[in-house]
Protein backbone atom coordinates (compact mmCIF):
# COMPACT_ATOMS: atom_id res chain seq x y z
CA UNK A 1 0.00 0.00 0.00
CA UNK A 2 1.33 3.42 -0.92
CA UNK A 3 1.75 6.03 1.61
CA UNK A 4 -1.32 7.91 0.10
CA UNK A 5 -3.07 5.50 0.66
CA UNK A 6 -2.40 4.31 3.97
CA UNK A 7 -2.24 7.89 4.68
CA UNK A 8 -6.64 8.11 3.52
CA UNK A 9 -7.19 5.15 5.22
CA UNK A 10 -6.14 6.39 8.58
CA UNK A 11 -7.60 9.68 7.51
CA UNK A 12 -11.33 7.74 7.09
CA UNK A 13 -10.90 5.43 9.98
CA UNK A 14 -10.25 8.21 12.50
CA UNK A 15 -13.70 10.64 10.49
CA UNK A 16 -15.58 7.35 11.01
CA UNK A 17 -14.83 6.87 14.77
CA UNK A 18 -15.38 10.03 15.29
CA UNK A 19 -18.90 10.13 13.15
CA UNK A 20 -19.86 7.32 15.41
CA UNK A 21 -18.55 8.69 18.55
CA UNK A 22 -20.62 12.11 18.04
CA UNK A 23 -23.70 9.88 16.94
CA UNK A 24 -23.41 8.24 20.66
CA UNK A 25 -23.21 11.51 22.38
CA UNK A 26 -26.42 12.41 20.74
CA UNK A 27 -28.00 9.25 21.49
CA UNK A 28 -27.11 9.84 25.46
CA UNK A 29 -27.99 13.83 25.50
CA UNK A 30 -31.26 13.25 24.05
CA UNK A 31 -32.05 10.53 26.70
CA UNK A 32 -30.56 12.41 29.37
CA UNK A 33 -32.53 15.47 28.47
CA UNK A 34 -35.88 13.08 28.78
CA UNK A 35 -34.82 11.56 32.49
CA UNK A 36 -33.92 14.76 34.12
CA UNK A 37 -36.86 17.07 33.23
CA UNK A 38 -39.49 13.90 33.46
CA UNK A 39 -41.25 14.47 36.81
CA UNK A 40 -42.48 11.14 37.03
CA UNK A 41 -42.05 8.76 39.41
CA UNK A 42 -39.16 11.37 41.10
CA UNK A 43 -38.08 14.37 39.75
CA UNK A 44 -34.31 15.35 39.12
CA UNK A 45 -32.88 18.61 40.82
CA UNK A 46 -29.00 18.24 39.84
CA UNK A 47 -26.41 18.17 37.61
CA UNK A 48 -25.24 15.77 35.06
CA UNK A 49 -21.90 16.11 33.55
CA UNK A 50 -20.22 13.67 30.80
CA UNK A 51 -16.59 14.06 30.00
CA UNK A 52 -14.11 12.54 27.49
CA UNK A 53 -11.11 12.36 27.22
CA UNK A 54 -10.74 15.64 29.23
CA UNK A 55 -13.91 17.28 26.88
CA UNK A 56 -16.94 18.31 28.57
CA UNK A 57 -19.47 16.29 26.16
CA UNK A 58 -22.71 16.99 28.16
CA UNK A 59 -23.56 19.61 31.03
CA UNK A 60 -26.74 20.58 32.35
CA UNK A 61 -28.79 21.41 35.24
CA UNK A 62 -32.23 20.74 36.12
CA UNK A 63 -34.18 22.12 39.10
CA UNK A 64 -33.74 24.88 42.28
CA UNK A 65 -30.68 25.50 44.49
CA UNK A 66 -33.44 27.29 46.82
CA UNK A 67 -37.09 25.39 46.49
CA UNK A 68 -38.05 28.77 48.88
CA UNK A 69 -36.92 31.39 46.87
CA UNK A 70 -37.12 29.18 43.36
CA UNK A 71 -33.43 30.37 42.76
CA UNK A 72 -32.15 27.42 39.56
CA UNK A 73 -29.41 25.16 40.28
CA UNK A 74 -26.12 26.77 38.37
CA UNK A 75 -23.90 23.97 36.36
CA UNK A 76 -20.83 24.63 38.86
CA UNK A 77 -23.03 24.93 42.12
CA UNK A 78 -21.27 23.15 45.32
CA UNK A 79 -22.89 20.06 46.93
CA UNK A 80 -21.84 17.79 49.46
CA UNK A 81 -20.56 14.73 47.87
CA UNK A 82 -21.55 12.34 50.93
CA UNK A 83 -19.77 9.02 50.76
CA UNK A 84 -17.78 10.17 47.83
CA UNK A 85 -15.63 11.68 50.20
CA UNK A 86 -13.98 8.21 51.67
CA UNK A 87 -11.88 8.15 48.18
CA UNK A 88 -10.39 11.32 48.91
CA UNK A 89 -9.78 9.88 52.67
CA UNK A 90 -8.24 6.44 50.64
CA UNK A 91 -5.87 7.94 48.85
CA UNK A 92 -4.20 10.04 51.28
CA UNK A 93 -3.77 7.24 53.27
CA UNK A 94 -1.83 5.29 50.52
CA UNK A 95 0.12 8.76 50.04
CA UNK A 96 1.19 8.81 53.70
CA UNK A 97 1.86 4.95 52.83
CA UNK A 98 4.26 5.74 50.00
CA UNK A 99 6.00 8.28 52.03
CA UNK A 100 6.45 5.60 54.98
CA UNK A 101 4.03 7.01 57.98
CA UNK A 102 1.99 3.86 57.87
CA UNK A 103 1.08 0.49 57.00
CA UNK A 104 -1.68 -0.93 55.46
CA UNK A 105 -1.28 -4.08 57.00
CA UNK A 106 -0.28 -3.26 60.19
CA UNK A 107 -2.72 -3.27 62.95
CA UNK A 108 -4.39 -0.38 63.90
CA UNK A 109 -3.82 -0.29 67.72
CA UNK A 110 -0.11 1.00 66.74
CA UNK A 111 -1.85 4.25 64.88
CA UNK A 112 -4.95 4.36 67.50
CA UNK A 113 -3.24 2.97 70.92
CA UNK A 114 -6.03 4.63 73.25
CA UNK A 115 -8.53 2.09 71.20
CA UNK A 116 -9.27 -0.06 74.29
CA UNK A 117 -11.18 -3.22 72.62
CA UNK A 118 -9.43 -6.87 71.52
CA UNK A 119 -9.98 -6.34 67.57
CA UNK A 120 -7.87 -3.32 67.97
CA UNK A 121 -4.83 -5.65 67.76
CA UNK A 122 -6.22 -7.72 64.73
CA UNK A 123 -8.12 -4.91 62.55
CA UNK A 124 -5.88 -3.37 59.91
CA UNK A 125 -6.05 -0.05 58.04
CA UNK A 126 -6.99 -2.50 54.97
CA UNK A 127 -9.82 -3.87 56.74
CA UNK A 128 -10.79 -0.12 57.12
CA UNK A 129 -10.54 0.81 53.89
CA UNK A 130 -12.40 -1.95 52.82
CA UNK A 131 -15.03 -2.03 55.15
CA UNK A 132 -14.49 -5.26 56.04
CA UNK A 133 -13.43 -4.48 60.06
CA UNK A 134 -16.40 -5.68 62.16
CA UNK A 135 -16.13 -2.35 64.19
CA UNK A 136 -19.94 -1.19 64.71
CA UNK A 137 -18.99 1.16 67.92
CA UNK A 138 -15.09 1.51 69.02
CA UNK A 139 -16.55 0.47 72.89
CA UNK A 140 -17.94 -2.41 71.69
CA UNK A 141 -16.92 -6.12 70.63
CA UNK A 142 -16.68 -6.76 66.58
CA UNK A 143 -19.67 -7.97 65.01
CA UNK A 144 -17.38 -10.55 62.98
CA UNK A 145 -13.66 -11.40 62.37
CA UNK A 146 -11.59 -8.48 60.30
CA UNK A 147 -11.58 -10.00 56.78
CA UNK A 148 -14.65 -12.28 56.81
CA UNK A 149 -17.53 -10.10 56.00
CA UNK A 150 -18.05 -6.88 54.15
CA UNK A 151 -20.70 -3.96 55.93
CA UNK A 152 -20.45 -0.41 54.68
CA UNK A 153 -20.28 2.42 57.09
CA UNK A 154 -19.15 6.18 57.98
CA UNK A 155 -16.71 5.00 60.98
CA UNK A 156 -14.12 3.13 59.48
CA UNK A 157 -13.25 6.35 57.65
CA UNK A 158 -13.52 8.41 60.88
CA UNK A 159 -10.87 6.22 61.97
CA UNK A 160 -9.13 6.93 59.13
CA UNK A 161 -8.85 10.22 59.54
CA UNK A 162 -7.42 9.59 62.82
CA UNK A 163 -4.73 7.82 61.87
CA UNK A 164 -3.86 10.31 59.23
CA UNK A 165 -3.83 12.84 61.67
CA UNK A 166 -1.50 10.53 64.46
CA UNK A 167 1.28 9.34 61.58
CA UNK A 168 1.47 12.86 59.45
CA UNK A 169 1.09 15.29 62.26
CA UNK A 170 -2.04 17.34 59.63
CA UNK A 171 -5.66 17.00 60.08
CA UNK A 172 -7.84 15.96 57.22
CA UNK A 173 -8.67 19.34 56.45
CA UNK A 174 -5.36 20.31 56.15
CA UNK A 175 -4.11 17.61 53.94
CA UNK A 176 -7.42 17.36 51.59
CA UNK A 177 -7.09 20.95 51.40
CA UNK A 178 -3.38 20.72 50.14
CA UNK A 179 -4.55 18.24 47.74
CA UNK A 180 -7.04 19.82 45.41
CA UNK A 181 -5.07 23.05 45.28
CA UNK A 182 -2.45 20.61 43.53
CA UNK A 183 -5.41 19.28 41.31
CA UNK A 184 -6.73 22.76 40.89
CA UNK A 185 -10.17 21.51 42.09
CA UNK A 186 -10.85 24.97 43.21
CA UNK A 187 -14.36 24.56 44.05
CA UNK A 188 -13.75 21.80 46.58
CA UNK A 189 -13.40 21.97 50.30
CA UNK A 190 -13.70 20.27 53.76
CA UNK A 191 -17.60 20.80 55.33
CA UNK A 192 -16.74 23.73 58.12
CA UNK A 193 -19.69 24.99 59.61
CA UNK A 194 -18.25 28.52 59.60
CA UNK A 195 -17.91 28.56 55.56
CA UNK A 196 -20.70 26.65 53.93
CA UNK A 197 -22.92 30.00 53.59
CA UNK A 198 -23.00 29.62 49.91
CA UNK A 199 -23.34 26.09 49.57
CA UNK A 200 -26.27 23.95 48.02
CA UNK A 201 -28.55 23.28 50.90
CA UNK A 202 -29.76 19.84 51.06
CA UNK A 203 -33.55 18.89 50.78
CA UNK A 204 -35.31 15.51 51.66
CA UNK A 205 -38.53 14.76 48.82
CA UNK A 206 -41.43 12.66 49.49
CA UNK A 207 -43.74 12.67 46.36
CA UNK A 208 -42.32 15.34 44.78
CA UNK A 209 -42.54 17.71 47.95
CA UNK A 210 -39.20 19.25 49.02
CA UNK A 211 -38.49 19.67 52.52
CA UNK A 212 -34.96 21.66 53.37
CA UNK A 213 -32.99 19.49 55.95
CA UNK A 214 -32.65 22.11 58.91
CA UNK A 215 -29.03 20.47 60.14
CA UNK A 216 -26.61 18.82 58.68
CA UNK A 217 -25.15 15.74 60.08
CA UNK A 218 -21.61 17.01 59.25
CA UNK A 219 -18.82 18.00 61.63
CA UNK A 220 -14.88 17.74 61.76
CA UNK A 221 -15.43 13.87 62.94
CA UNK A 222 -16.95 12.54 60.34
CA UNK A 223 -15.18 15.11 57.69
CA UNK A 224 -13.06 12.01 56.27
CA UNK A 225 -16.29 9.74 55.33
CA UNK A 226 -18.61 12.23 54.24
CA UNK A 227 -17.59 15.51 54.52
CA UNK A 228 -16.44 17.10 51.28
CA UNK A 229 -18.15 19.63 48.91
CA UNK A 230 -17.70 20.03 45.35
CA UNK A 231 -18.79 20.96 41.87
CA UNK A 232 -19.45 18.12 38.85
CA UNK A 233 -16.31 19.39 37.22
CA UNK A 234 -14.40 19.39 40.21
CA UNK A 235 -15.19 15.44 40.46
CA UNK A 236 -13.99 15.09 36.81
CA UNK A 237 -11.03 16.57 37.57
CA UNK A 238 -10.57 14.07 40.48
CA UNK A 239 -11.47 11.01 37.84
CA UNK A 240 -8.88 12.17 35.82
CA UNK A 241 -5.84 12.06 38.38
CA UNK A 242 -7.30 9.13 39.86
CA UNK A 243 -7.66 6.67 37.37
CA UNK A 244 -4.22 8.05 35.08
CA UNK A 245 -2.20 7.52 37.66
CA UNK A 246 -1.59 11.14 38.97
CA UNK A 247 -1.92 10.44 42.68
CA UNK A 248 -0.77 7.36 43.53
CA UNK A 249 2.69 5.37 42.51
CA UNK A 250 1.70 1.96 40.08
CA UNK A 251 2.43 0.06 43.17
CA UNK A 252 0.09 1.70 45.26
CA UNK A 253 -2.71 2.51 42.78
CA UNK A 254 -2.57 -1.79 42.04
CA UNK A 255 -3.54 -1.54 45.67
CA UNK A 256 -6.34 1.06 45.39
CA UNK A 257 -8.23 -0.15 42.27
CA UNK A 258 -7.88 -4.08 42.81
CA UNK A 259 -10.91 -5.33 44.46
CA UNK A 260 -10.38 -7.10 47.66
CA UNK A 261 -13.57 -7.92 48.90
CA UNK A 262 -17.56 -8.05 47.07
CA UNK A 263 -20.47 -5.84 47.82
CA UNK A 264 -23.78 -5.50 45.79
CA UNK A 265 -25.67 -2.03 44.90
CA UNK A 266 -29.07 -1.80 43.16
CA UNK A 267 -27.59 0.99 40.84
CA UNK A 268 -25.40 -1.51 39.35
CA UNK A 269 -27.93 -4.76 39.35
CA UNK A 270 -28.56 -7.83 42.32
CA UNK A 271 -25.65 -9.46 41.67
CA UNK A 272 -22.36 -8.81 44.10
CA UNK A 273 -19.46 -7.25 42.35
CA UNK A 274 -15.75 -6.39 42.95
CA UNK A 275 -15.07 -3.68 45.85
CA UNK A 276 -11.32 -2.14 46.56
CA UNK A 277 -10.74 1.06 48.66
CA UNK A 278 -14.27 2.58 48.07
CA UNK A 279 -14.07 2.12 44.30
CA UNK A 280 -16.99 -0.58 43.10
CA UNK A 281 -15.38 -2.36 39.94
CA UNK A 282 -18.73 -3.08 37.75
CA UNK A 283 -19.09 -5.47 34.63
CA UNK A 284 -22.17 -4.27 33.17
CA UNK A 285 -23.47 -5.03 29.26
CA UNK A 286 -19.65 -6.50 28.45
CA UNK A 287 -18.20 -3.20 30.33
CA UNK A 288 -16.11 -2.91 32.93
CA UNK A 289 -15.84 0.72 35.09
CA UNK A 290 -15.38 1.95 37.94
CA UNK A 291 -18.04 3.51 40.24
CA UNK A 292 -18.59 5.35 43.66
CA UNK A 293 -22.09 6.15 45.30
CA UNK A 294 -23.42 9.26 47.97
CA UNK A 295 -26.27 9.42 49.80
CA UNK A 296 -27.59 11.51 53.10
CA UNK A 297 -28.18 14.79 54.31
CA UNK A 298 -30.49 15.73 51.32
CA UNK A 299 -28.06 14.64 48.59
CA UNK A 300 -27.50 12.03 46.30
CA UNK A 301 -24.43 11.35 44.33
CA UNK A 302 -22.98 9.09 41.54
CA UNK A 303 -19.44 9.07 40.52
CA UNK A 304 -18.75 7.01 37.37
CA UNK A 305 -15.73 6.22 35.23
CA UNK A 306 -15.66 4.10 32.07
CA UNK A 307 -11.74 3.21 31.41
CA UNK A 308 -12.40 2.15 27.92
CA UNK A 309 -13.42 5.29 26.14
CA UNK A 310 -11.77 7.58 28.65
CA UNK A 311 -15.47 8.86 29.84
CA UNK A 312 -16.48 10.61 33.30
CA UNK A 313 -19.83 10.63 34.44
CA UNK A 314 -20.71 13.05 37.52
CA UNK A 315 -24.00 13.07 38.87
CA UNK A 316 -24.80 15.68 41.95
CA UNK A 317 -28.21 16.11 43.39
CA UNK A 318 -29.20 18.18 46.58
CA UNK A 319 -32.52 16.18 47.00
CA UNK A 320 -32.63 12.75 48.76
CA UNK A 321 -36.25 10.62 48.37
CA UNK A 322 -37.89 9.77 51.30
CA UNK A 323 -38.92 6.29 49.84
CA UNK A 324 -35.92 4.66 49.30
CA UNK A 325 -37.36 2.73 46.49
CA UNK A 326 -36.27 5.94 44.82
CA UNK A 327 -33.15 6.26 46.04
CA UNK A 328 -30.65 7.28 43.05
CA UNK A 329 -33.21 6.18 40.51
CA UNK A 330 -32.16 8.98 38.43
CA UNK A 331 -28.88 8.48 38.96
CA UNK A 332 -29.27 5.19 37.82
CA UNK A 333 -31.18 6.06 34.67
CA UNK A 334 -28.83 8.42 33.68
CA UNK A 335 -25.88 5.88 33.73
CA UNK A 336 -27.88 3.30 32.17
CA UNK A 337 -28.77 5.63 29.11
CA UNK A 338 -24.94 6.30 28.74
CA UNK A 339 -24.14 2.58 29.11
CA UNK A 340 -26.69 1.48 26.27
CA UNK A 341 -24.82 4.48 24.10
CA UNK A 342 -21.54 3.43 24.92
CA UNK A 343 -22.18 -0.32 23.71
CA UNK A 344 -24.42 0.04 21.02
CA UNK A 345 -22.82 -1.09 17.82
Amino acid sequence: MTTTKVFFTALFSAVLSATVTAQKIDIYTQKIDSIITASSPIVFNGVVLIAQKGKIQYLKSNGYKDFEKKIPLKTDDQFEIMSNSKQVTAVLILQAAEQGKLNIHTSIKKYLPTLTQSWADSVTIHHLLNHTHGITDINKPAAFKAGSQFKYGNLSYMLLGEILKNTTGKNFTELASSLFKKLKMNKTLVYNTKSNQALVPGYMNEDNQFEKVKESFLNDNIAPAAGIISTVQDLAKWDEALFKGKLLSPEFQKQMLTPSTSSQHNVFGKESMGFGYNVRFIKESGLDYFAVTGLGDGFTCLNVYFPSTDTALVILENQMPEKSEYWSFKEASIKNAVLKAMTSK
